[in-house]
Parts: C-alpha cells; sequence; structure tokens
C-alpha cells in the first residue's frame, strides 16, 4: 500500500489575523499540525488518542 498524501484543512478556530493552524487527519495513525503562515517551518505529529485528547482539553478551556 502507498502511502498517503497529507490533505491540509485549516482550523476551524483559526482567525482573520493570522493565527492559523492547518491539520491533516488522513493519514492512517497520525495527525500532522503546521503553522498556516510558515508551511516550511515544520510539522508536529500525533497520535490519534493524543490529538483528540488535546482537541478535547482546548474545547474545554473556550
Amino acid at each position: 500500500m502507498g502511502r498517503s498524501e497529507p490533505r491540509w484543512r485549516t482550523s476551524s478556530r483559526s482567525n482573520a489575523v493570522g493565527e492559523c493552524v492547518e491539520v491533516a487527519d488522513n493519514i492512517p495513525g497520525r495527525v500532522l499540525v503546521r503553522d498556516t503562515k510558515d508551511r516550511d517551518g515544520g510539522t508536529l505529529t500525533f497520535g490519534p488518542a493524543a490529538w483528540q485528547a488535546f482537541v478535547s482539553l482546548a474545547k474545554q478551556s473556550v
């Protein structure tokens, strides 16, 4: 099976003043996160469970 290319989407919590992140969650076993303003600046990689835990905590703090 070939390696999937990330399909990036902008977070729904991104805003108009440039505080944006992009997420790719289409690759099995990995969730990729990067800065929209600096796409070549690096990518964070999380396991799906760790990403879901982060998202749950972030939603609680809103």
